[in-house]
């Protein structure tokens, strides 16, 4: 590993900035931010429970997973449209582009809006033809992760996959996510063992909410290569032990943690003990319109509150390449770069 020299404090947030990155846990639907809302609603027609952008923002207020998911689903009832599919993934890989973010991983939930009578189609179709967009107008490599809503049913989930498979060639692998606690990763065993058999990567969020038996569970019965948060593996160390010598990834987003109560304050943050214990963690930004911030913002507000250091951020970017679905070529030519990138910023301070 690369020996990463002393940057002074105030120096970070720039070195956070320039530093190449990969984002690996990022919900598309979760990037629609509220002028985006209102716009897609006037355009489709759509009546919102909400006045105007700002009444929309201060409901922003979340007492926990689920307080957050509700205004997620309404957010999303504005989408019905290839174009607006593919406006609101544009709009994420601009921001993602100006975050220095070459490699993007999306997650999207196509039951959100198969259930509204939006077809498989549309919006696969929308997503798809941004993150072509992005590679040759952004220079930000992209790929889509098809999620299944846990909670609702595993037959459902199966259907999802079965409208999803003429599609197969636009998405690179699957993950589970909504409301944690009460749906354990087994509760997808037969669809996860059925995704594998298609060569799909899998993934699964588990112990954000939920304790540390449903990351062994995710790694066990489901069979995932990642697990999306992953914060309460702190609670066992068998498993911290495990997801250390096994270098298994965990996709952390520290400001929706602390939105969601996971943690009371980012100071509490666990992700430096994480990272210190062994474990692969990445920083990535979950839902950024309702959380406060997209990578960067992560990268920077945890640093300061946490005290991390630039070793923390380039091992931090250096498990996002290693971490993600890309090529090998690819991984190898990012953690050039970010050599690159943490050698120059140094000499600049000499």
């Amino acid at each position: 590993m690369f020996k990463v020299p002393p940057v002074p404090a105030q120096r970070l947030p720039e070195l956070l900035r320039q530093m190449p990155k990969a984002e690996l846990h990022i919900h598309i639907e979760g990037s629609l931010e509220p002028e985006l809302i209102f716009a897609l609603a006037q355009r489709n027609g759509v009546a919102l429970p909400y006045a105007d952008v700002e009444s929309l923002r201060r409901a922003y207020a979340f007492t926990n997973l689920q307080s957050f998911l509700n205004i997620y689903y309404a957010g999303a009832s504005v989408l019905l449209h290839e174009q607006d599919f593919y406006d609101m993934a544009w709009a994420y890989f601009e921001r993602a582009a100006a975050d220095n973010v070459v490699h993007a991983e999306l997650f999207f939930d196509p039951q959100t809006h198969t259930e509204r009578g939006v077809t498989m189609a549309t919006v696969v179709h929308g997503l798809h033809r941004a993150c072509v967009d992005a590679g040759q107008k952004l220079g930000v490599n992209a790929s889509l992760i098809l999620c299944f809503l846990r909670h609702l049913s595993e037959e459902s989930a199966f259907e999802t996959l079965e409208q999803a498979l003429p599609f197969r060639d636009k998405f690179i692998g699957v993950g589970l996510d909504s409301s944690e606690l009460g749906h354990p990763p087994e509760k997808f065993a037969r669809v996860f063992a059925r995704c594998k058999e298609l060569g799909l990567h899998l993934v699964a969020h588990a112990g954000e909410e939920g304790p540390p038996a449903y990351i062994w569970s995710a790694l066990d019965v489901l069979k995932v290569e990642r697990i999306d948060h992953g914060v309460q593996a702190i609670h066992d160390a068998a498993l911290m032990q495990r997801l250390a010598q096994e270098r298994i990834p965990l996709t952390v987003c520290p400001l929706s943690n602390q939105k969601l109560c996971v943690f009371p304050n980012l100071a509490d943050h666990n992700l430096g003990k994480l990272l210190d214990a062994g474990l692969a963690v990445t920083v990535n930004s979950d839902d950024p319109a309702y959380f406060g911030g997209y990578i960067n913002e992560n990268f920077t507000q945890l640093f300061a509150a946490t005290g991390l250091t630039a070793r923390h951020a380039y091992q931090l970017a250096f498990n996002s390449f290693e971490a993600s679905f890309a090529t090998n070529p690819q991984k190898r030519e990012w953690e050039h770069q970010l050599k690159e990138t943490f050698e120059k910023f140094v000499e600049h301070d000499y």
